[in-house]
């Protein structure tokens, strides 16, 4: 019992959750795709999960009413579908899942829902206003948790993609998973030559193996499990505020 985390559906129980009046769910979302040659496939869905997990027990001892949902592993990745297992779960799938989980919040009284989304490649803005329309009575948002504080502040190179900031936090995670530096691509990618595109007013999605050898956007060199250990912390401090301020904001009284 003392290893049951009563904020984690995963691992606690109907006797311990049916009267439990659950206010905040966290739904981690992220994707199965190469990072580089030295990070694991999952390595978003770690990351997605270790926070939620770790903000969700700052919230909870603070008597925030938060439950995290088990984390979907697939991401939009359609630009790599020639990546040797990249996972690619369409926008329109994301919706329909996202759709079945509001739904049963809303059966159940839950109203706010947190997606902590891990992959840059999602992007769940539009279906947040679709749902608005369909289940008025639950409140969803999205947390893209790397854009939270400036991760030049704490890395030398933080990368786009399987870089520094994204090895050290895998390090300081799941340090097993993390193959020694000098396997690791040096993450060179190319960027668009078009004008528009290259300062980002004008988007397009990437065809990944173009863009980079090893799949890694990004030097992870300098990565250190220290330097992932302060960010992680940094990060997951915010992101538990964050749930506890929504848990006592009432959805009535949302704007000031």
């Amino acid at each position: 019992m003392k290893n049951i985390r009563p904020y984690v559906l995963a691992e606690t129980n109907w006797k311990s959750i049916k009267d439990e009046p659950f206010k905040v769910a966290v739904l981690p979302w992220g994707a199965t795709e190469a990072h580089n040659y030295h990070l694991p496939y999952a390595t978003d869905n770690m990351q997605a999960e270790g926070i939620s997990i770790a903000a969700a027990k700052i919230a909870w001892e603070k008597k925030a009413k938060v439950i995290v949902l088990p984390t979907i592993p697939f991401g939009v990745n359609t630009g790599q579908m020639d990546v040797t297992l990249c996972m690619n779960m369409n926008p329109s799938t994301q919706y329909a899942i996202l759709r079945d989980v509001v739904q049963v919040l809303d059966g159940h009284h839950i109203n706010k829902l947190v997606i902590v989304n891990s992959h840059g490649g999602n992007n769940f803005k539009q279906m947040i206003r679709e749902l608005s329309i369909e289940y008025p009575n639950v409140f969803v948002c999205s947390i893209n948790w790397w854009q939270i504080i400036e991760t030049a502040q704490y890395f030398d190179e933080p990368g786009d993609h399987a870089g520094e900031m994204e090895t050290s936090l895998m390090m300081y995670l799941k340090p097993d998973l993390v193959l020694p530096l000098t396997e690791a691509g040096d993450g060179k990618a190319k960027s668009f030559k078009i004008e528009g595109l290259k300062k980002g007013w004008a988007t397009a999605q990437r065809k990944w193996t173009d863009v980079s050898k090893d799949t890694g956007v990004g030097n992870p060199k300098m990565a250190t499990k220290e330097k992932g250990e302060i960010f992680f912390k940094v990060v997951v401090k915010i992101i538990a505020d964050f749930f506890e301020e929504l848990h006592h904001t009432k959805l009535s009284d949302m704007y000031e």
